[in-house]
């Protein structure tokens, strides 16, 4: 049944990111004709933006080492497809290959810059500023990730006035976007507000921002609500559920995109996005993983148990 609630935005955009933050963590490789299979569905089921990979070195992250092949082999279609760029090199081969939007990883706290980047906070956007400036100066849109928005598993709760400042700086840097992730998922709903407040105090506007949640202790979806009663428009969600991030070990699933359109359709806020097939999706990418989807929406309607809300 669809009830819509006074006081949340009419549509959400939904920023996939299966491609990539969703399958970097497989121990087995997945093979780069399933990953563009797994991008060209997602794009038929109607996400309107699916980021595909990484041009991170394959010592970090070995399952990405394709990305050139991935993005080759998706043409076209894959040119407005986001990829991660940890640096100019990756921002060289993307350039190379004609893509058009980009997006920067980097961290609210010390510990994680240091084992993510090899970087201190302030060193990481000394790094990222020329990679920002020659994308921007080569007509690429920039998206900035800000990750341990909520805890640190090596350092605690994270202060709010610390991921303001951090995110904040990473955002003047020239992107168009900055999304704050949860990375270890320990955020609640009110923390999310207490975060939204502070990133509107120091002067940045709902359309901004977008949030990246995990499900580590089952908050996502509280803690998405919580932000779309904020105003967010942006979410970044996982099909399937699947991810996590390979140097934060507690780092659990992403928010499943099934189980985010679930509350959107409930509450008849528009997203664009095929359920059905979105669903049909995850059990496929599921069977080529070899294990059960995470996602609760994914086991109800993939075995027929339910009919969606809208």
């Amino acid at each position: 049944m669809v009830e819509p609630r006074e006081g949340l935005p009419d549509r959400v955009l939904i920023y996939e990111v299966g491609p990539r933050d969703g399958l970097q963590n497989e121990a087995a490789i997945v093979p780069v004709d399933a990953k563009a299979e797994f991008v060209r569905r997602l794009i038929g089921a109607g996400l309107p933006v699916v980021e595909a990979t990484s041009f991170v070195h394959p010592r970090w992250v070995p399952q990405l080492a394709d990305a050139a092949d991935l993005m080759t082999r998706l043409g076209d279609a894959g040119r407005d497809c986001p990829v991660l760029v940890p640096n100019e090199r990756g921002l060289d081969r993307a350039l190379e290959l004609g893509l058009r939007h980009v997006a920067i990883f980097g961290s609210a706290t010390e510990t994680f810059a240091q084992r993510n980047l090899n970087r201190s906070l302030d060193e990481q956007l000394a790094m990222f500023e020329p990679t920002v400036r020659r994308a921007r100066e080569a007509g690429l849109d920039v998206r900035a990730y800000v990750s341990m928005c909520f805890g640190d598993p090596w350092e605690g709760p994270v202060p709010v006035a610390q991921v303001v400042d951090v995110g904040k700086r990473l955002f003047d840097l020239g992107a168009s976007q900055l999304s704050l992730g949860d990375t270890i998922g320990v955020g609640t709903a009110g923390h999310v507000r207490s975060l939204l407040d502070a990133f509107a105090a120091a002067g940045m506007t709902v359309g901004q921002l977008a949030m990246h949640f995990h499900d580590t202790y089952g908050q996502a979806l509280a803690n998405a609500l919580a932000a779309l009663e904020c105003g967010i428009t942006t979410f970044d969600a996982s099909a399937g559920g699947l991810g996590g991030c390979p140097y934060a070990k507690s780092a659990t699933g992403n928010l499943a995109t099934e189980d985010l359109v679930w509350l959107l359709n409930g509450l008849g806020i528009e997203h664009g996005v095929d359920l059905a097939a979105l669903v049909d999706t995850s059990v496929w990418m599921a069977g080529v993983l070899g294990r059960p989807s995470p996602s609760a929406v994914v086991r109800a309607l993939g075995s027929g148990a339910a009919e969606s809300p809208a």
